[in-house]
């Protein structure tokens, strides 16, 4: 008989003491000893993880009225400009963002070794932060200037807001010049001297769920260290599967847009990141649970790392150009033995993420399930599947019809 469940009876099962969780890597074995459909039966909820650097993230604040108001429009925290066109003291803090004279100015130029995800990081570790803000005055915001230091507990409001999270599966990153070269992929050294990975493979959250089965707006996750939720397809959201020449097929492209109270956070899941000759960024604790629904859910839920295939790309030529064509494609089994083989060669491989934080943050959110304090919820709508999200578009560049002076695509008026 197929196994049919609902979310519901999940639930139920959560808050009576009765839920059966395993992490994504603990089911593995299982269902290869017992086979889908036992194990789909007794197991009720697989968790996941992931922590990497995700640069589409950021953090949205707001400061609290100044005596005299202010209506600020320019912000920055600990040097760190944050975006302030909204209202009056919001404002919205890039983690990729770094300080004005970091790229071109300082003594050591491309270090990056401070930008908006290391500021988010010292709010959620109760650290003081410099926050000056300009104004240009208005009737009912005369002040025009401040200089103040803040905590995260003083701020009305400090939400974590991401808008692509969670990548279903990545590059491979090598490099074909006869230069080392420096990327958000790590420092790649010439003529194949290494590769670099950033995905966990069989723990990583939309490659154990890549039809978005039970993953949409409204889904219960941990995001860094506390609660957050799914609130949106991420950007460039596009899922897609390839079939591969090993009857295998390669499943990419699916991203997260995702939302938390910043306040109940914890600073060890929340890092912030520096790449040399690039820049900064964050790195983001996420963890998913899959209900298992049906067998089809369980089935991919315990695919292994030599059943996940990623794309090798070139950083050095062809990615920069905007056309990268894949040179080939390797297991997670592979990537994670240390080398894999290319044209022929041996290369050292190397992850970004961490896989042993990604095994910490599916056993923390099983264990927040198993003791009944962390309820699933049920998707408001389920996120495009593959098919069914629209293709990714370029940014073609096109002369302006009229260049005009005021910005307004109008004629310039003297």
């Amino acid at each position: 008989m197929a196994v049919e469940k609902s979310l519901a009876a999940i639930n139920a099962r959560i808050k009576s003491g009765k839920v059966v969780v395993l992490t994504a890597e603990e089911v593995i074995p299982l269902v290869q000893e017992k086979g889908v459909r036992e194990v789909a039966a007794q197991v009720d909820v697989v968790t996941t993880g992931t922590f990497g650097t995700m640069c589409s993230s950021g953090a949205y604040f707001n400061f609290g009225h100044t005596r005299p108001r202010m209506k600020m429009s320019k912000v920055w925290m600990n040097n760190v400009q944050a975006y302030a066109g909204l209202a009056a003291v919001d404002a919205f803090l890039g983690a990729a963002e770094v300080p004005d004279n970091d790229p071109l100015n300082s003594i050591h130029p491309g270090e990056f070794r401070y930008g908006g995800g290391h500021v988010i990081h010292d709010l959620v570790a109760r650290r003081p932060v410099h926050l000056r803000a300009l104004a240009y005055g208005t009737d009912c915001y005369p002040r025009r200037e401040i200089n103040t230091v803040i905590a995260i507990d003083d701020l009305n409001e400090a939400v974590l807001f991401n808008p692509r999270n969670a990548s279903q599966n990545y590059n491979v990153a090598v490099n074909l010049s006869d230069r080392t070269i420096y990327t958000y992929m790590g420092v790649l050294k010439p003529h194949l001297g290494n590769a670099n990975y950033s995905t966990s493979g069989q723990l990583s959250p939309l490659l154990k769920d890549p039809y978005f089965r039970t993953i949409g707006l409204g889904t219960r996750i941990f995001l860094g260290g506390g609660s957050g939720y799914v609130i949106w397809q991420g950007t460039q959201h596009c899922p897609q599967s390839i079939a591969l020449a090993e009857g295998e097929e390669l499943i990419s492209g699916g991203t997260l847009a995702v939302i938390g109270d910043l306040k109940q956070m914890c600073p060890e899941w929340l890092l912030g990141a520096s790449f040399l000759g690039y820049g900064a960024s964050l790195t983001v604790g996420l963890g998913l649970p899959i209900p298992i629904l049906n067998e089809e859910i369980m089935y991919w839920a315990s695919r292994s790392d030599a059943d996940i295939y990623a794309p090798v790309i070139d950083y050095g030529l062809a990615y920069p150009a905007g056309n990268p064509e894949p040179l080939g494609y390797v297991s997670y089994a592979q990537l994670k033995s240390g080398t894999i083989e290319l044209e022929g060669r041996e290369i050292p491989a190397a992850p970004l993420s961490s896989y042993p934080r990604a095994r910490q943050i599916a056993a923390i959110l099983k264990d927040w399930i198993q003791q009944g304090g962390f309820l699933l919820s049920e998707p408001v709508a389920l996120l495009p599947s593959i098919g069914a999200a629209p293709s990714l578009k370029p940014l073609h560049e096109k002369k302006p019809e009229v260049n005009s002076p005021n910005g307004r695509g109008g004629q310039a008026r003297g």
